[in-house]
């Protein structure tokens, strides 16, 4: 959910969805056929119930970012679809095997509340400082690293800071989970960046079993066809050139090897299993065994049977021609080497074995001597032929636990979308955000509570709260007089300038997701930029206001881009008023003497500019829709982001502005070639108008005659599109090339290309072929 999630009033969410949510939990856990999707139903069932029980009991208010009655904010709520809270803290629950293991070992009792005390007696610290040490722990939620935070400031002497800690986590010791959790290896380096693990990696390979279809068609291939072609000789001996059978006299050794080619069909039948094509009596195999078996019975075949069989005869050698013809010979050979082909599961196997010593936490730094071709020792070991490649779809599980920049990761596939960017960049800010913290042992075990803190599930938040950050920890706020300031501030900048630039770069025409917002604002913070980064905001629970950073956004695109900049004058902004808005909102919360948790200027002027771009330019009535346009505008006046890393955090495209442009257009002209035919086109439209936005904002960058060009090359490359892109595109282009010229984007042909409206979007209205007819 987002962090500044919308509401006039601190109100309870609405029970509907999460009613809703428990009945399709229900109707899984019954009626799905598959048993581990009935149990993850009846699971999903338990905590939805749990939602509408305390919603219902007064324990759950929903849309606090203190959901849980008697629970802080820090507490890691267990959390469902929706940013629903269920009442349970993710440390909670019953004592998982490793407490019970520490609490037997320790002699006391097997609850959290005396486990919590044993570790505060010296053999207690002595236990955790060895862990501290050697690093072999894991921190999976942020509250299991509290008691080694306590251990860490009782070595160092500050005794003070540990009991105010402990006193803080005391009243929670009999409910939540505050020790540690040993693990065999080491925590992985505060610097690894990595997809997935080895462990997972290993999960995957390990999941493979041998396909049936797959293992079906080489049976087919090595048994039965080569089977077939026998038949198909031994009938050919008795089959005239006119093609009529002949069947002789039972003397006739012919007879004999009839016998036995029957008898080797059904040893081969018993064996093998797979393929029941040779069963079918209507197939020409079925038809020359059908025979066979009806003359070595000592059956006369009636004349119409002899005719089926001439022509299943004539049917197998036209097709394939004569066993041991050239034709046939070189079709056979390239058959017998696709039966040969080792199988996926074979390989995965293999590679699992080479996997074998690895260790199981981390990533990979070196994905080729995993995924090389088989050599001769594993050849003799495995049965898999030398030299068998190991095939694409063994090698993605590896080549996803790669550990390496992300920069190497984006190029070579692994990270193939924002999204996925933003689910590794908590291991990179990890590490930055560690880094602050000079002595080692710190670092590692700062390092890991963020980790474990990213995995944190946003809540559904209203009344513009936020979510918990995570300095608002309390082991956290405990250490935090041991962070260094001077470089730290320098490290994180250059963190925030990388991570920004790669996203901009490598994903062109895609917005910023939340979870990557978020990350980048925690880096500023760190970097003291003075660098606001907004979300994206969900139109279904937006009630009309904004916090002021978005105002402070749009002040800073307006520095970028005022004075009439193409994005200004594209968008019909004026930006001389925004930075007057702002001043005027900052006097009057300096005046105020706090800071203003609403920028109500901001909020009006972006209604006001949605009304402007509704159908028929009047004030749209409420809904969803409604909102998105607001939503959206507040996107442009703050061009959602990228003001920010071009202004404030400095990011450098590296091949010019020019190039990201036309980047961004290819991102354009790919998503509306999908709205084409779309029952449901409006999210692409949207995603195509954060291209298009995407667009315009580095085409601004440039200078005026570099745009001229650039929008001369937008309209060649539309010229190769699709007839249907170039029909929808059109008009935008036009609109752009007005503007580019000193015009305005909706005179004449042109359009203004915007995501959102409350009625029929242009861009879903089907274009005329223009004489391309043939290509609909």
């Amino acid at each position: 959910m987002n962090d500044d999630a919308e509401q006039q009033h601190p109100v309870q969410a609405n029970p509907g969805y999460a009613a809703a949510q428990l009945a399709a939990a229900f109707r899984t856990a019954l009626t799905h056929p598959d048993p581990q999707a009935r149990r993850r139903g009846e699971e999903r069932g338990r905590r939805w119930r749990a939602v509408l029980e305390g919603m219902a009991s007064g324990l759950l208010t929903i849309g606090s970012r203190t959901p849980v009655a008697g629970l802080p904010a820090w507490v890691t709520p267990e959390v469902v679809r929706g940013g629903f809270a269920t009442g349970a803290p993710s440390a909670g629950g019953p004592l998982l095997d490793f407490e019970v293991a520490a609490a037997r070992r320790a002699g006391v009792p097997e609850e959290r509340r005396e486990l919590f005390r044993h570790f505060l007696t010296e053999d207690g610290l002595a236990h955790l400082h060895a862990l501290l040490d050697s690093g072999r722990y894991e921190v999976t939620v942020p509250e299991e690293a509290a008691l080694l935070t306590v251990a860490w400031l009782v070595r160092a002497g500050e005794l003070d800071a540990a009991l105010d800690l402990v006193e803080e986590l005391a009243p929670f010791a009999d409910r939540l989970r505050f020790s540690p959790r040993p693990c065999d290896r080491p925590a992985p380096p505060p610097d690894a960046v990595h997809r997935t693990t080895v462990a997972d990696a290993a999960e995957a390979l390990g999941r493979r079993r041998p396909s049936t279809a797959v293992e079906t068609q080489r049976e087919a291939l090595a048994v039965w066809q080569p089977f077939g072609d026998e038949l198909l000789r031994h009938w050919l001996e008795v089959t005239d050139a006119r093609g009529h059978v002949h069947v002789p006299g039972p003397a006739d050794p012919w007879h004999r090897r009839s016998a036995a080619l029957l008898r080797r069909y059904r040893e081969l039948a018993d064996r093998h299993t797979l393929c029941t094509k040779h069963l079918k009596p209507k197939e020409n195999l079925g038809i020359l065994r059908g025979a066979l078996e009806e003359t070595v019975a000592g059956r006369d075949l009636p004349p119409r049977r002899l005719g089926l069989l001439g022509h299943a005869v004539a049917s197998m050698v036209r097709r394939r021609g004569l066993p041991g013809s050239a034709r046939h010979t070189a079709l056979r050979r390239e058959q017998s080497a696709q039966a040969a082909l080792p199988s996926h599961h074979a390989l995965a196997r293999l590679v699992l074995r080479r996997m074998a010593g690895l260790p199981r936490d981390g990533g990979v730094s070196e994905v080729e001597p995993l995924l090389a071709p088989v050599d001769a020792l594993e050849a003799r070991a495995s049965g898999v032929p030398e030299g068998a490649v190991v095939p694409a779809a063994v090698r993605r599980p590896v080549e996803a636990a790669l550990s390496a920049p992300l920069g190497t990761l984006v190029e070579r596939g692994v990270v193939p979308s924002a999204e996925v960017l933003a689910e590794l960049v908590p291991q990179l800010v990890a590490a930055v955000t560690a880094a602050a913290h000079p002595e080692p042992v710190l670092r590692s075990l700062a390092a890991a509570n963020y980790r474990a803190f990213r995995n944190r599930r946003s809540l559904l938040l209203l009344d513009l709260q936020r979510q918990v950050r995570v300095e608002e920890l309390p082991w956290v706020r405990a250490v935090a007089g041991h962070r260094v300031g001077a470089g730290a501030e320098e490290v994180a900048a250059t963190a925030l300038r990388q991570l920004g630039g790669l996203a901009v770069h490598s994903f062109p025409g895609t917005i910023l997701p939340n979870p990557l917002v978020r990350e980048l604002s925690v880096l500023a913070r760190q970097a003291e930029l003075g660098a606001p980064f907004v979300e994206e905001l969900a139109a279904d629970i937006f009630m009309g206001t904004f916090t002021p950073k978005f105002l402070t956004a749009a002040r800073i695109a307006a520095e970028l881009l005022g004075g009439g900049s193409l994005y200004e004058r594209y968008y019909a902004i004026d930006y001389a008023a925004v930075r007057n808005l702002a001043v005027v909102e900052a006097s009057e919360s300096v005046r105020r003497s706090q800071g203003a948790r609403t920028s109500p200027g901001f909020a009006a002027l972006c209604r006001e500019r949605a009304a402007r771009s509704a159908p028929g330019g009047g004030r749209a009535r409420s809904s969803v829709a409604a909102n998105g346009t607001v939503i959206e505008q507040a996107q442009i006046l703050t061009t959602h982001n990228l003001a920010t890393l071009v202004d404030r955090v400095g990011i450098d495209p590296g091949d010019g502005w020019a190039e990201q442009a036309l980047r961004c257009f290819a991102a354009v002209c790919r998503l509306t070639g999908r709205v084409h035919r779309n029952p449901r086109p409006l999210g692409t439209v949207k995603d195509t108008a954060y291209a298009w936005r995407q667009l315009v904002f580095f085409l601004a960058l440039c200078p005026p005659g570099e745009q001229r060009r650039v929008v001369d090359r937008l309209t060649e490359e539309l010229a190769r599109q699709p007839w249907h892109v170039r029909g929808r595109l059109a008009p935008a282009v036009t609109g752009l090339r007005q503007v580019a010229e000193g015009g305005a984007a909706d005179d004449g042909d042109g359009r203004r290309l915007l995501g959102w409206t409350t009625g029929g979007h242009w861009l879903c209205e089907e274009p005329e072929p223009a004489g391309h007819g043939a290509a609909r």
